[in-house]
């Protein structure tokens, strides 16, 4: 017999984990197919920002995936240098940032994927099958097939593909990529120091004209190096013992650390043509590639994942049209894209400064120091979908996350701002007379089963809250804490609100 889903995941990685939860936590049902039997054992992705946390926080699991981070230390810096290490510019990591969490705080993969497993394993919404190659996904007008080796089926009202970047969902679907211009080699290695490393404890993008590295600080007792390959360089040479001893001599003696992971990538940037095909969606590696160099891959895909996952909820309950997953593509292509090129401008910086050390002439002309850590170029806003768009640009918060201070009540009790707003949409202001609507506005706010909150009687303890509130009295906010429209001399709380449920693609109230 076919089970049936509301959703089926492909891929068991931390975007498909995540999927699932945020889904569960909505009441759906959801498969996980995953072709391995066995979890990651070898790190990947070693950094999660501010809004991934805060977005793991959204669930209840900020505390559990804050507790797996490599606690602040003394000197936390992220930079870049010469060929000599010497700093040409950087930045300190912040305690705490404007999501109320680090904005870059290192892990170990394979912690954070067995944290989330034991979650799904609580979870009786979510079903796991392990040693499921899936080998079709055959989409009909109600609903979808995913067919394993094994002959095994699922049936589910939407699929999800999350399985990475040699995706089998996204070459099913008939998506293409689309390239962004940066493919290249690069050998990433990965240590576990011993006693006597002496290793910096500062992550560098190293622009030395002889070979481009990157060295990453990351989870005690680990270090990460890349580094770029040079012309005739081979896989099977940069993955000797004998190279890595060699690219690690100014670095560290071989007594002093163990090789965890060596493996030869090449670092591409690209996005999918489509995200979205009929009822079938791509998320994480499988919709968006991008070099290493800001440490997005993950955050972005788990991004796509807090997308999707205030909005499917919508559709299945019946309460919004499925136009509304039409703005998961218009709102994350865009976003993800920004990334990749950020990231492409690092490493086309990195070349460089590189270039100008040994006095060549510019290879990148229009690249400029802005894209540097720390230099003025700050995470993009939405710039579509679900967002007031005659708001959005300009000094405006929309598209924006809103700010997550600590703050207190009138009780004394502390807690992140989130923890006040509840997890759907909310309607926040200055103070009670900023969050009343009429009648109509009410309704409709209601069937999307927002919340008013007021700020009045919540003092700010650690952070800073937002600047919007300078100059309006009221924001109208996302599941995701995106800000969706704001107060201002041209559109009242009820027109936010109407335009909201018109964007939303809400459904026509039943009269029963």
């Amino acid at each position: 017999m076919t089970a049936q889903y509301d959703v089926a995941i492909v891929g068991y990685g931390p975007v498909g984990a995540f999927s699932a939860l945020l889904l569960a936590e909505e009441g759906l049902r959801v498969a996980i197919l995953e072709r391995s039997t066995e979890p990651v054992v070898l790190p990947r992705a070693v950094g999660l920002d501010g809004e991934s946390v805060r977005a793991f926080q959204r669930i209840g699991l900020g505390g559990p995936v804050a507790g797996i981070l490599q606690a602040p230390r003394e000197v936390d810096r992220v930079c870049f240098t010469d060929s000599s290490h010497t700093e040409l510019f950087g930045v300190d990591l912040a305690k705490i940032g404007v999501n109320g969490w680090r904005d870059t705080a290192f892990f170990d993969q394979p912690e954070l994927e067995a944290l989330l497993r034991e979650f799904v394993a609580e979870r009786e919404e979510i079903d796991v099958f392990l040693g499921r190659e899936v080998v079709a996904v055959d989409s009909s007008p109600d609903d979808v097939c995913v067919r394993a080796a094994d002959g095994s089926e699922v049936r589910a009202s939407y699929v999800i593909g999350c399985d990475g970047a040699s995706s089998f969902v996204r070459a099913a679907s008939g998506i293409e990529w689309q390239s962004l211009g940066y493919d290249q080699d690069w050998l990433v290695l990965d240590i576990v120091q011993k006693p006597g490393a002496d290793l910096p404890v500062v992550t560098m993008q190293v622009c030395d004209p002889e070979r481009l590295t990157t060295y990453v600080c990351v989870k005690d007792p680990n270090r990460r190096w890349e580094f770029q390959l040079l012309s005739g360089e081979t896989r099977e040479e940069m993955e000797s013992d004998e190279k890595i001893h060699e690219l690690l001599a100014s670095w560290v003696e071989p007594e002093h650390y163990e090789i965890r992971r060596r493996a030869v990538y090449q670092f591409h940037a690209a996005t999918a043509e489509r995200w979205r095909q009929d009822r079938v969606f791509l998320a994480g590696d499988a919709a968006h590639q991008t070099p290493p160099f800001l440490g997005q891959g993950l955050n972005s895909g788990l991004r796509d994942a807090v997308n999707l996952g205030w909005k499917i909820p919508l559709v299945l309950s019946g309460v919004c049209g499925d136009a509304l997953l039409d703005s998961y593509a218009a709102e994350r292509d865009a976003h993800a894209r920004d990334l990749v090129e950020w990231a492409v401008a690092v490493g086309q910086l990195m070349e460089t400064m590189a270039a100008r050390e040994a006095g060549r002439p510019d290879p990148h002309p229009e690249v400029d120091q802005s894209s540097g850590y720390g230099q003025g170029r700050v995470a993009p806003p939405l710039r579509g979908g679900v967002l007031l768009e005659a708001q959005s640009g300009g000094d405006h918060a929309v598209g924006s996350l809103l700010r997550q201070p600590i703050v207190r009540d009138a009780k004394g009790r502390q807690s992140l701002l989130d923890e006040h707003i509840g997890r759907g949409f909310a309607v926040l202001g200055r103070k009670p007379g900023d969050i009343e609507m009429g009648p109509d506005a009410s309704a409709l706010f209601e069937r999307l089963g927002g919340r008013s909150v007021s700020l009045e009687g919540l003092e700010v303890t650690v952070g800073e809250a937002d600047r919007v509130f300078e100059s309006h009295p009221a924001v109208v906010l996302r599941p995701d804490r995106y800000v969706f429209g704001v107060v201002d001399d041209d559109h009242d709380l009820d027109s936010l609100v109407v335009d909201l449920a018109r964007r939303l693609a809400l459904r026509p109230s039943d009269p029963r």
